[in-house]
């Protein structure tokens, strides 16, 4: 496992391929997201070789597909042009990417929303596949978020890696530890995974005083800073079954946002110390 800047998570937007390696590197990070597309453009402008010595010792983590699955008009084109950057994926040894299922919806009942869904994610998964390239499904779960729908779909971990194994031997889960924890989810559920099953990791914490149940999507905390979900047990059962993937702080923190908006370097930063305590309490570092 490796301690991954995704900009998007603590509130740095419109950074280009090459400022988000240098910040990742200023900040003491092991890798970084990237824009695949951007970087095939590079790569065509300048080479593979100079586009692998830009990231340098920064590890090329996930990427975005850059696939509206869901959407009928759009997906097949997008898919053509995915198929035009899966080799540059190989030659970087990014072979990650991933992608969300909301947990209820106001269209379908469980059954139809199934199958809507898993014929409509094939496709991309089978394109993904083709390149040797993994995908892994966030399962979303807070109740006060699936109390707004009409019909409720998935929102467990086992339950969407059920779903991801009848979309595609390529498709697993991306792990959130604060999903899995309003997931009234536990340490001993990830027995079930194998190594391949997890495309990445988000890390942070639960506010204080508030029950499971009245949890907030988009109100969180950087890893550790309220001890109110079991962040480190659930990262090392993870290692201990062998998980090699990146790990990435997702705080949705306003305070930190706000810190990016001015100094991004600074929010970078203390987004890297604190994923960086949870490794140092998981074992994960000397």
């Amino acid at each position: 496992m490796y301690n991954l800047l995704i900009p998007g998570c603590i509130g740095i937007h419109d950074i280009n391929l090459a400022d988000s390696i240098k910040l990742a590197r200023e900040a003491g990070f092991e890798g970084v997201s990237f824009d695949i597309f951007e970087a095939q453009e590079y790569a065509d402008a300048n080479g593979v070789d100079a586009l692998k010595e830009l990231f340098g010792e920064i590890i090329p983590g996930v990427w975005n597909h850059g696939v509206d699955w869901q959407n009928d008009e759009k997906r097949d084109a997008q898919i053509e042009r995915l198929k035009g950057v899966l080799d540059l994926a190989n030659e970087l040894d990014s072979l990650n990417v991933t992608t969300g299922i909301m947990p209820a919806n106001n269209d379908r009942p469980y059954d139809e929303q199934y199958e809507f869904l898993s014929t409509r994610l094939k496709p991309l998964a089978d394109a993904l596949a083709e390149g040797n390239v993994r995908i892994g499904i966030e399962f979303i779960t807070p109740k006060t978020l699936r109390d707004k729908f009409t019909y409720q779909f998935i929102y467990k971990m086992t339950d969407m890696l059920d779903f991801a194994k009848h979309v595609g031997g390529n498709v697993g889960v991306l792990f959130d530890v604060w999903h899995h924890y309003c997931a009234h989810g536990t340490v001993a559920d990830l027995d079930v995974l194998t190594p391949q099953d997890v495309q990445l990791i988000h890390t942070n914490d639960a506010p204080l005083g508030l029950e499971i149940d009245e949890q907030q999507d988009l109100s969180r905390t950087l890893p550790l800073e309220t001890s109110v979900i079991p962040a480190v047990e659930m990262l090392r059962k993870l290692a201990d079954i062998g998980v090699d993937v990146g790990v990435a702080a997702e705080p949705f923190s306003a305070a930190l946002n706000e810190i990016a908006a001015s100094d991004p370097l600074q929010a970078a930063k203390i987004t890297q110390a604190a994923n960086e305590k949870l490794f140092v309490a998981t074992g994960l570092r000397g």
